[in-house]
Order: structure tokens, then C-alpha cells, then sequence
């Protein structure tokens, strides 16, 4: 019976032939012996001292005479390329054997080069070092380079062999290196200015006390020298004197305490929350099996597109938290559409739950494919934060933490650039830890005086735990009616900024706080140019806005209940509030078209979308699929402002007990200051002005009033009943029945879209 041969794979076979030429060339070397006869030498019948015979003397001789002792340095190299071979696996492909060879000749003529440069000049001493080969070298490069340029060489030489050899990259070294060293110069850096700072505040405290002292000497003298005169005068005098000198004792310390809580209250306000009330992460290893499954889908991704008539090559991978991408090279004429398509296919020939494909990567040629990661890792706000800040990224009081992307680089969003941002996925994709991420990266970086806050939260339980910072404008609103009447103070606080602005000749919110702060500095603050024009004279003065950012944890409630009014307000804020500094963050789980309608998509481009159920959910919050691709527990697509391209970011975890100590550190530093006008009806109506909800006057409807008599006689009221009665068309009486709730005399709808008249028929 004849056997078929058995196929042996290279990436075995090649690392036991190179294994077999590592061991013979140690064992030659290790039988070298320098008194054995060479073999270019006539042999004076001398005894071979090499337990290999002659045939050993005479291969470690002719290897050691060729390149002297870097010969040594061979079963070194061989090695290394057995373990890149193994630890590192790439496509076996006959050029890259060529590469390698190359980068094996080029270490060893490198070498070569370095040992004549060490031996300094061309003499008998460069054969012992570096052979015949360093002793040729010698001779033809000396007459054109001195010593210390054939050392540069012969390094940069050793570098790229290396790099050819085992296909190293030096740029993690580097970066590595460099990193070290920027921590090191950082830290020692603070550790010097907190030094110093320390030795300065002893100082100051030494010189305060001293001074303190002094005052209160004087003090005590004074009140010696003064007692005489006090008691001289009789008895009936002193006994009335003493309570006022006792009074007056006491009522010194109790003024510059008072003085001294005050500022501490205000400077204790002024400092942002330290990082260590978050919890501290710890970065895990990547596991033998991560590592083993990310090397078995390089190794087969290629085979795998093939076999489905794609030609790619493999160029890159970037392991994230989450997921890792592999970057291939399609072939000419494929398209990308076709790599694509085959999603479903890859991830089921590759044995993994889901594959994404990325059609574009910003800056390059090639095509992404997204495969999850078999051991997921926790995303860390303070890690984040930390890196941030020591890079000097988080240099804007709006700027909030996102998560990481798919390489692991942390990613920023600026809410003053976005201006608005729409958040939306199902239930347990992580929109509420988003929202909370959001919520602490402001808390952590932003005063009361720089940002306030507006948090709609109907459900009542997400947004429950920032209750009483001194950060919200108002308590946290849980009725949907409430939350309409914010909207509208929302606008009326937009409209009167610009109104400011106008008067100013600004531009912007930041421009505005420019000019006031520029006036107060100077000592001649600018008066209210609106209360001036109004005929006040009780000489108000302006004073820096802060930005209002308003949190809407789920519309699809208020649009449910409210119906188009609130829609409305939403695109009139984000048609015109990014000037004013008014922003919204807009959250839903029910990614509808009846939610997320056209008018609110055109006005807020900046977007976020977690895991949902369909393309066509994904499709109405990105304009495009993939989200139900997604992971879930925080995995999500950013499409930043001005950008149709969206990035894979996998968020940052935000716990509960995070949330209540930064929460708690802001309570107990500064007390609320609520605007009773947000949640009021005055609001309302102002809000009904704006959008001419409410007619005046001169424009009010003819059977305005008789429409009025006719629901005070009925009790009832509703657009078809005021459309049947005067026979006039539907757009007409909704008209007038909204002009009716501006005026006070009906209520908006409840839930089941009724009213209430608020009027009797007297």
C-alpha cells in the first residue's frame, strides 16, 4: 500500500531546520579552538584539539577566520528568529524568507563594521574581531570615514537588520521610552512645585501668625491703658462701661470669622473634586486565549476572504478594550460593498459572535473588519481622565469623556462645538452610564459659575442622585408638564442673551463673557443695557454668563404626552441656543421615526448610538447601518459634529457609588441656587409668545371671543367641538384653543389629550 506524504505546515517546519543550523553552529563554535592548524595553513602533523576531528576544526575554523567573533553571534540571531516565528506569526510567503536573510547578512556585515570601527584602525588585530570580511571592510571604508562614522553606520546597520530579520518594530520602544521619561520629568516636576509651594505656605503661615500676634498686643495694650480712665470716673460708670467693652471684645472675632467662612465657602467652591473619589482601575493583561484567538483570525482572515473570491492581504491589527480591528489591503477592482456583504459569512467561518466591516478608515487605504475581543475589559472614567489631563486635552469647562476607541486612545467630546447631542439605543446598551459619564466629566471639571444644569429625567430614577447641586438651575424636573415650561424658559433665557449680545456687539457667549470680565477688571462695569431701555434706573450691572446645559434623559415621554409642542421648543433651541450657551442632550430607547422626526435630526448632527434592534433604528439616529452590530454595555457609534464617517467608542463605566461621592462632595461644599421661574407658568407663556402660539391682539381671531363664551357655557372644550360650532377649518380652532391656554383659560392636555376649562362663566 503506498503512503501519502504528509504536509508539513512551514510555520513548523521552518523553525526546526533553523533549530538544527542554531545547534550545529553553537556546537562548532563551542569546539573551537584557536591552536588548531587552519585550513589555508600547511599542517605540521599537529594534533586537532577539537572534540569534533578535523572536520570540525576545520568548519569552526574557516567560520571564524571569515567574520572573527561575531561568528558567535549567529546561534544568537537564529534564535530570535525562531521565537518571532513562533510568538509572532505572519503570512508564509517566499519573499518574506528573502527579507529575512537579508536582514540576517545585513546584522552580521554590520557587526563586522563595528568591530573594526572599535579596533580603530586597519591592522592584524581586526582579523581576530571581525574576519576577513571586517578586515575588507576596513580597507575600503577607512580611506573615506573616520572611525566614529562607521560606528553610526555599522549601528543604524545592526537596527534595520534587526527590524528585516524578525520584523521588529523599534516605534513601541521609542514610545515606551519616551513615555518614561515624560512621567519621570512630570512627576519630579510636581513633587519640586509642591515643594516649594509647601515651604511657601509654611512661610506665609509663620508671617500670619506674627502679624496676628502683633494685633492682638496692640490690642491689649490699648484696652489696659483705657481701663484707668473707666473705672477713675466711679463705680455706677464702670459697671456701665464694662458690658460695652465686653460687647465690643466679642463682636470683633465674630465679624472676621464670619469674614474668614465666607471665604473659605467661596474658595471651597472654586476647587474642582479630586480624581480619587472615582474608582481606581487596574489594566488587565490581555489572556493567553485573547491572544491566541486574535492570532488565529490573522492568521486565517486572509485564507477566510478568499475563500469567498475576495484577494486582501493582512497589513495591520489594533487590539482594544472591547474589539480588535484588522486592517486589510483589498486587491485592485475589489469592492467594498462585496467585503461587506460577506459580514455575516466571515463571522460564522470564523467562529466569532459578530464581525463589523468599516468601508472607510480617516487617513487610510485601507478596509477595517471589527471582531469582539473574547475577554471584554472595563473602561475606566479616572484612567481616562488621567490621560487627559496630563496632556492638557481637557483645556474647556465643556469638554466630557467619552470613552476609548477601538486602539484604545481615549476620546473627548466638546459640547460647546457639538452644540447638541443625540443619544439613543435600547435598553441595557449603556446610554444611561453614557449619560452619567457625561454628567461627572462636567461635575469634575466645571464650577457653578462656568455651567449650570437642567435635568429632565420623567422616568425619575436616572438622573434621581444629582438632586441639590449647586450646579442645577432647578430641582431635577420629573413632570412631563414641568419640563415643558423648562424648554420655554430655556428660550426666553436664549432670546434675552442675544438681546445682551446685540447691545454688546458680540458675537457669542464667550465673547460676552470677554467684554464683562475685561469691564471688571478695569474697575467700570458695563450696566444692563436692557434695563436701560426699559427706563430702570436701579443701576444694574452686568456680570459673566455661565452656559446651560440641558439634559433630557427620555423625550419619547414628553412628545408622548405634550405632543408638538415640545418638538418645537427642541428645534427652536437647536436652531438658535449654541450662541447663547444654551445646549441640549437629547436621550431616548425608542429610536422611532415618530421620535427622532426629521426636524429634530436636521438641527442636531452630533449624535451617539448604541446597540439597537435593526438597521432601520440604526438608520434613523446615523443615517446609515451598524449599530445593530454593536455589543451592547456601553459599546457605541459617535458621529462628531461635521463628520459623516462614525467612530466605534467603547464607553466609560460610571457607577452608582462614583456618581453619590462626587454628588456629595459638591453638596456639602455650596448650597443650590433654584430659579423659581424655569418651572413656572409665566415661563410657559412666554415660550407660547415666542413661537406665536399665543396671538396678540391685533392679530387675535375674530370669533375669538365668542369661542371663549362657548366653552364657559359648556365646561368642555376641544378643536373639533370649536370647529363643528363655527364651522371653520381645523388649523383655525387649534388656533384658538392654544390662545385660550395662553390666556389662562383653559389647561394644557393631560396625558389623555384633554383639557380643563380654568375659568367660571362670572
Amino acid at each position: 500500500m503506498k503512503l501519502d506524504p504528509v504536509a508539513i505546515s512551514p510555520r513548523i517546519r521552518n523553525p526546526i531546520l533553523l533549530a538544527l543550523v542554531a545547534a550545529v553552529t553553537f556546537v562548532l563554535l563551542a569546539a573551537y579552538s584557536p591552536l588548531d592548524p587552519e585550513w589555508n595553513q600547511a599542517s605540521n602533523n599537529e594534533a586537532v584539539r577539537s572534540f569534533l576531528g578535523s572536520v570540525g576544526s576545520f568548519l569552526s575554523g574557516s567560520l571564524t577566520l571569515a567574520i572573527g567573533y561575531v561568528s558567535y553571534v549567529i546561534p544568537v540571531l537564529l534564535v530570535a528568529k525562531i521565537l518571532s516565528i513562533v510568538a509572532l506569526p505572519r503570512e508564509t510567503r517566499w519573499w518574506i524568507g528573502l527579507v529575512s536573510l537579508g536582514g540576517f547578512l545585513l546584522v552580521v556585515l554590520s557587526l563586522c563594521c563595528l568591530a573594526a570601527a572599535w579596533t580603530g584602525s586597519p591592522n592584524a588585530a581586526i582579523e581576530v574581531t571581525s574576519g576577513k570580511v571586517g578586515s575588507l571592510l576596513a580597507s575600503l571604508l577607512f580611506p573615506f570615514v573616520n572611525v566614529k562614522i562607521l560606528a553610526v553606520v555599522g549601528s543604524v546597520g545592526v537596527l534595520l537588520g534587526i527590524r528585516f530579520l524578525i520584523r521588529f518594530s523599534w516605534l513601541p520602544l521609542i514610545e515606551t521610552l519616551g513615555r518614561c521619561l515624560y512621567v519621570v520629568a512630570t512627576k519630579g516636576s510636581r513633587f519640586l512645585i509642591d515643594c516649594i509651594q509647601w515651604i511657601f505656605n509654611l512661610i506665609s503661615k509663620r508671617g500670619s501668625n506674627t502679624l496676628e500676634e502683633r494685633t492682638v498686643r496692640s490690642r491689649t495694650k490699648a484696652t489696659v491703658r483705657s481701663r484707668p480712665v473707666s473705672v477713675s470716673r466711679g463705680t455706677a460708670d464702670s459697671k456701665r462701661q464694662e458690658p460695652q467693652l465686653k460687647a465690643k471684645a466679642v463682636q470683633r472675632p465674630r465679624a472676621s470669622t464670619r469674614t474668614q467662612t465666607a471665604k473659605k465657602h467661596i474658595r471651597d467652591v472654586a476647587k474642582l473634586p479630586d480624581l480619587s473619589l472615582l474608582a481606581e482601575f487596574r489594566a488587565a493583561p490581555v489572556t493567553a486565549n485573547s491572544q491566541q484567538l486574535i492570532n488565529r483570525i490573522y492568521e486565517q482572515l486572509g485564507t477566510k476572504l478568499a475563500d469567498f473570491g475576495v484577494e486582501a492581504e493582512v497589513v495591520s491589527k489594533f487590539t482594544g478594550p472591547v474589539v480588535t480591528r484588522f486592517e486589510i489591503q483589498p486587491a485592485a477592482g475589489v469592492r467594498v460593498s462585496k467585503i461587506t456583504a460577506l459580514a455575516k459569512d466571515l463571522a460564522r467561518a470564523l467562529a466569532v459572535l459578530s464581525v463589523r466591516v468599516v468601508e472607510v478608515v480617516p487617513g487610510k487605504p485601507f478596509v477595517g473588519i471589527e471582531i469582539p475581543n473574547d475577554e471584554r475589559s472595563i473602561v475606566r472614567l479616572q484612567e481616562i481622565l488621567k490621560v487627559v489631563r496630563r496632556s492638557g486635552e481637557m483645556d474647556s469647562a465643556l469638554k466630557v469623556v467619552l470613552g476609548k476607541d477601538v486602539a484604545g486612545n481615549p476620546i473627548l467630546a466638546d459640547i460647546e462645538k457639538m452644540p447638541h447631542l443625540l443619544v439613543a439605543g435600547t435598553t441595557g446598551s449603556g446610554k444611561s452610564v453614557c449619560i452619567n459619564a457625561i454628567l461627572l466629566s462636567l461635575l469634575l471639571h466645571s464650577t457653578p459659575e462656568n455651567v449650570r444644569m437642567i435635568l429632565i429625567d420623567p422616568k425619575m430614577l436616572e438622573l434621581a442622585s444629582y438632586e441639590d447641586i449647586p450646579h442645577l438651575l432647578t430641582p431635577v424636573v420629573t413632570d412631563v408638564q414641568d419640563a415643558s415650561r423648562a424648554l420655554g424658559w430655556c428660550i426666553g433665557e436664549m432670546e434675552r442673551r442675544y438681546q445682551l449680545m446685540a447691545a454688546l456687539n458680540v458675537r457669542n457667549l464667550a465673547g460676552y463673557n470677554a467684554l464683562v470680565d475685561a469691564a471688571e477688571k478695569r474697575g467700570e462695569p458695563i450696566l444692563d443695557p436692557i434695563g436701560a431701555e426699559l427706563g430702570s434706573t436701579d443701576g444694574t450691572t452686568l456680570t459673566k454668563l455661565p452656559s446651560i446645559v440641558v439634559v433630557v434623559d427620555e423625550f419619547a415621554d414628553m412628545i408622548m404626552v405634550v405632543g408638538k409642542k415640545v418638538e418645537q421648543l427642541i428645534a427652536r433651541l437647536a436652531q438658535k441656543a449654541r450662541a447663547a450657551g444654551i445646549h441640549l442632550i437629547l436621550a431616548t430607547q425608542r429610536p422611532s421615526v415618530d421620535v427622532i422626526t426629521g426636524l429634530i435630526k436636521a438641527n442636531i448632527p452630533c449624535r451617539i448610538s448604541f446597540q439597537v434592534s435593526s438597521t432601520t433604528d440604526s438608520r434613523t439616529i446615523l443615517d446609515q447601518g451598524g449599530a445593530e452590530q454593536l455589543l451592547g454595555h456601553g459599546d457605541m457609534l459617535y458621529l462628531p459634529p461635521g463628520s459623516g464617517v462614525p467612530v466605534r467608542v467603547h464607553g466609560a463605566f460610571v457607577s452608582d457609588e462614583e456618581v453619590l461621592k462626587v454628588v456629595e462632595y459638591w453638596r456639602t461644599r455650596c448650597e443650590p441656587d433654584y430659579v423659581e421661574e424655569v418651572t413656572s407658568l409665566d415661563a410657559s407663556q412666554s415660550a407660547h409668545s415666542v413661537f406665536s402660539l399665543q396671538q396678540s391682539e391685533d392679530e387675535q381671531d375674530e370669533n375669538f371671543e365668542e369661542a371663549v363664551s362657548f366653552v364657559l357655557q359648556s365646561r368642555k372644550v376641544s378643536i373639533s367641538s370649536i370647529q363643528r360650532k363655527f364651522r371653520i377649518g381645523y388649523n383655525r380652532a387649534a388656533r384658538i384653543v392654544e390662545a385660550m391656554e395662553g390666556a389662562g383659560i383653559v389647561s394644557a392636555p393631560n396625558e389623555m389629550g384633554n383639557r380643563q376649562v380654568l375659568l367660571s362663566e362670572s
